[in-house]
């Protein structure tokens, strides 16, 4: 395991999902939480099978229907936080937390037709306010070192480098988790 540094001082003000806006295009956009449904599954195996092959980083997503359902049962379940940027009915991003020890691993998705909107800042930060509301506080991320415009969205949103060793970048962010509670009603 990764002797991981997170950032000292936790950063706050991420808004939970759901969240609606317009992109830079004129698109109106809503983040939701993943909602377990088969349409929600099915049309996340849509996006991924329009996925452009050279957006594929670290073997993910996967390339083939077969592979990509399989994929999407084990990072829809098994405790992974999971968000989705919709277009009216169309999956235009996904982004989850995989748990990994007492921390998670954040990656997102964002289809091409839909990137360069601000549609992955809205996801990322989406994503980590659900993670907040969800007691998570510390989370990680690899992203490519020549991939400039991901690590300036990532700094922006306050990830800070961690490990810069290899052709990968390691990014981390600590977040201001709220005490998941337990009420029953």
């Amino acid at each position: 395991m990764t002797d991981r540094r997170y950032p000292t001082e936790p950063t706050e003000g991420f808004e939970t999902p759901p969240v609606s806006f317009t992109d830079r295009t004129g698109r109106t956009i809503t983040i939701r939480p993943y909602d377990g449904t088969d349409s929600a599954f099915e049309t996340l195996v849509e996006m991924y099978e329009a996925f452009d092959p050279a957006d594929r980083a670290q073997g993910i997503p996967p390339g083939q229907e077969p592979q990509i359902r399989s994929w999407l049962e084990t990072i829809l379940g098994n405790n992974c936080l999971n968000i989705i940027a919709w277009d009216g009915g169309t999956a235009a991003g996904h982004a989850t937390l995989v748990p990994d020890g007492d921390a998670y691993e954040l990656a997102i998705f964002v289809l091409q037709a839909y990137q360069e909107a601000g549609i992955g800042t809205h996801l990322i930060e989406a994503l980590l306010g659900h993670g907040a509301a969800n007691g998570i506080e510390k989370v990680w991320l690899t992203v490519e070192r020549w991939n400039r415009p991901a690590v300036g969205l990532y700094k922006k949103v306050g990830f800070e480098t961690s490990n810069a060793e290899s052709f990968e970048l390691e990014m981390a962010i600590r977040l201001a988790a709220e005490p998941v509670s337990d009420d029953s009603e």
